[in-house]
């Protein structure tokens, strides 16, 4: 193995093996020093942890040097490329290696000889011990990009790449006092009598081992309404997709279609398969992607669903836009309704992360004093951001 140094004019100079492997102590000076002129924030302990590691997985192998270097100098993924490079030019000899990207697949290949790699295996390389060469594959992976960007603005494949993060996700949600009782310890729990007698009777009627009991939990019924009106057509299968995962993956969820009339869908959203779900869905609504009465479909479910005790104590989401064409004081008085006798309203709006956005419809200024938390419908990472407030801990849920 040849140890080549990089000078501070980008020059190389090189060194024999047994020169720098002869004084580990000063490789593990040398190469941090390279690291950091390459613009490589490597702190300021990281070389006695380097050299530790260096004594610890030997100088015999390359590849063990690599992720001992890897393990204990970089701290920011932005930096791997930068190591790679100044790990080619210092331990084997090479200023630059060669780039070779696959625009095919994901992945960037740095080859630098005839050695394999390892399938599947990102950011890694493997070193023979009588080869001369070493392929490293980087990977990357588009779910950041996906995350932030407007549902409307996505492709085809972009949109399929979505549902596949949406099926991943995993929907909790907020949590209610039952009035079922649980066993529990002494603390704070009162005494369970009828436990306490039972007990009492097979010890001869003394009562020396009390039972106690607490309120138990149970989970809060959460009620989504997804406006599908023509407004919301480049949101609305994206977000029907993720009212199939809030459905199918806990109890107690009620789903709902608005547009020009009220369309029940808890039933097609039961469904485990998401693509039969949707297009059950779709075929039970007969007005997708036309006009926008708000005011009437919120009476019809206050009348029939919402005040009856399906939306009593229960999450209220709101998947719309706020454009109505119907009253908006009609509207603001099913709000109110609605205000009432829910635990919490959330309303998610697309259109919200707009810049300059102001909630200037009728619809949504009628609406907004009777929401409790207005928040954004437009992205993965909002619907994310929307499932922890949801959920009650403010936290993404997890894949």
């Amino acid at each position: 193995m040849t140890v080549g140094l990089v000078n501070g004019a980008g020059r190389q100079t090189g060194r024999s093996q047994p020169e720098l492997l002869a004084q580990p102590e000063r490789l593990a000076v040398a190469f941090p020093r390279l690291l950091r002129a390459v613009g490589v924030k490597v702190p300021a302990d990281a070389s006695l942890v380097y050299a530790e590691a260096l004594s610890t997985v030997g100088l015999s192998h390359r590849r063990p040097v690599y992720w001992a270097g890897r393990a204990t100098l970089i701290t920011r993924p932005e930096d791997v490329v930068a190591y790679d490079r100044a790990f080619e030019a210092f331990f084997l000899g090479r200023a630059r290696p060669m780039w070779v990207t696959d625009r095919s697949s994901t992945a960037m290949e740095v080859g630098t000889g005839a050695g394999d790699d390892e399938p599947g295996a990102p950011n890694a390389g493997r070193f023979d011990k009588g080869g001369d060469g070493v392929v490293f594959s980087l990977r990357y992976s588009p779910v950041e990009v996906l995350r932030a960007k407007d549902f409307a603005l996505c492709t085809a494949e972009e949109r399929a790449e979505v549902q596949r993060l949406l099926a991943a996700l995993r929907f909790g949600g907020p949590m209610r006092r039952s009035r079922r009782y649980r066993r529990a310890g002494r603390g704070r729990a009162q005494l369970d009598l009828p436990r306490t007698v039972r007990r009492a009777m097979r010890a001869g009627g003394e009562p020396v081992p009390r039972a106690w009991r607490a309120p138990g939990l149970r989970p809060r019924r959460i009620v989504v309404l997804c406006d599908v009106s023509g407004s919301m057509e480049p949101y609305a299968r994206l977000l029907m997709r993720f009212l199939h995962v809030v459905a199918s993956g806990r109890a107690n969820v009620e789903a709902f279609a608005l547009s020009t009339r009220l369309t029940r869908l808890t039933k097609e959203m039961s469904l485990h398969d998401p693509d039969a779900a949707l297009a059950r869905a779709a075929r039970a609504v007969p007005d997708w992607s036309s006009g926008t009465r708000l005011g009437t479909t919120l009476r019809e479910f206050n009348d029939q669903w919402g005040t009856r005790g399906l939306a009593r104590g229960a999450v209220v989401v709101v998947f719309s836009d706020g454009w109505d064409r119907g009253d908006p004081g009609l509207l603001a008085n099913e709000m109110a309704r609605l205000s009432r006798v829910a635990f919490k309203i959330v309303w998610a709006n697309p259109v919200k992360a707009s810049p300059g956005y102001a909630p200037l419809a009728r619809g949504m200024a009628a609406a907004l004093p009777y929401v409790d938390d207005f928040v954004e419908g437009h992205s993965l990472a909002s619907l994310e951001a929307l499932a922890g407030l949801v959920t009650g801990g403010g936290r993404p849920p997890r894949y």
